[in-house]
């Protein structure tokens, strides 16, 4: 497996396991999250993607478990989670509204949880989950420059902002923000012209994909399908492998993130890593996705 450097201090497998729906298995036994840590960890794939929100605010405890369950299990790993969504529900339960909060004392709660119910003692990476309309930039950067410096997290990002978003928060910082998660896959292909993937590329930051297989939309265009089953048949692997080597073969070196219960897909998630697509490929799947040829 490939791995992505995002800072001096920071690599990240190329592919990351996602933990959005780890509390939607009908096992969430530490035995069981433990097979599914240790089957990504034979592929080579070493990063865990988190957010505090997860599962009702419970994901992070769930997977917290297993590690105190295999402690040997940390040191083998990048651990990557977010904060900033304040939904009514688990420790936000008595919030009037869904909302977002980036300022530094709800960071710094959030970490606090986040370290408690993940049983660790730092954090790979924390991203802001949402652009925050109310946000102040000279707050919440400072705030994730003194978590870097305090050692309880070593290197902080952001999810589904914008360019001048991104540049707002990095403005107020010292620290280098290393990605910006965003969705991007075959059914979202906005990203790829709209600027923002192009922003990053110009800084020689490396992306972070979420929702890669399009929340399963993909297999409702039998077009695009066709064509995925074409290439799966003749690379031996299926065509959600082709699909996210889709992304993979993209310059701007995307990281997807890919989450499943099952734990056969689960051991076939590295098989995206070795599915060769070239430019015209490339460009055929992007054609049936939008519906057209490129102009």
């Amino acid at each position: 497996m490939d791995r992505v450097a995002l800072s001096p201090e920071l690599e990240l497998s190329r592919l990351v396991y996602g933990m959005w729906r780890i509390g939607d298995d009908a096992d969430t036994s530490p035995r069981h999250v433990q097979a599914k840590i240790e089957a990504c960890l034979e592929q080579g794939i070493t990063t865990m993607d988190h957010a505090d929100i997860y599962g009702g605010y419970t994901a992070e405890a769930i997977f917290g478990a297993a590690l105190k369950q295999a402690p040997q299990l940390r040191d083998q790993m990048e651990i990557v989670t977010k904060c900033g969504i304040v939904a009514p529900a688990g420790r936000h339960s008595a919030v009037r509204g869904k909302h977002y909060d980036t300022s530094a004392e709800h960071i710094n709660a959030s970490v606090e949880a986040s370290l408690r119910d993940l049983a660790v003692d730092h954090i790979d990476l924390l991203l802001i989950h949402r652009p925050d309309p109310f946000m102040d930039p000279d707050v919440t950067g400072p705030a994730l420059d003194a978590l870097v410096a305090s050692g309880k997290v070593r290197a902080v990002g952001v999810s589904n902002f914008r360019p001048w978003d991104f540049s707002l928060l990095q403005s107020s910082m010292e620290s280098e923000l290393v990605t910006n998660q965003i969705e991007m896959s075959l059914m979202e292909t906005s990203a790829f012209t709209n600027g923002d993937l192009a922003y990053l590329q110009e800084r020689a930051i490396a992306p972070m994909a979420w929702s890669p297989l399009g929340g399963g939309s993909l297999f409702k265009n039998a077009g695009l399908m066709s064509i995925l089953e074409g290439v799966a048949g003749e690379q031996g692997v299926d065509a959600t492998a082709v699909a996210v080597a889709w992304l993979l073969a993209h310059p701007a070196g995307i990281l997807p993130v890919l989450g499943t219960n099952n734990l056969d897909r689960i051991r076939k998630i590295g098989d995206a890593a070795r599915v060769p697509i070239d430019r015209q490929t490339w460009f055929e799947l992007y054609s049936a996705a939008i519906g057209k040829d490129v102009p």
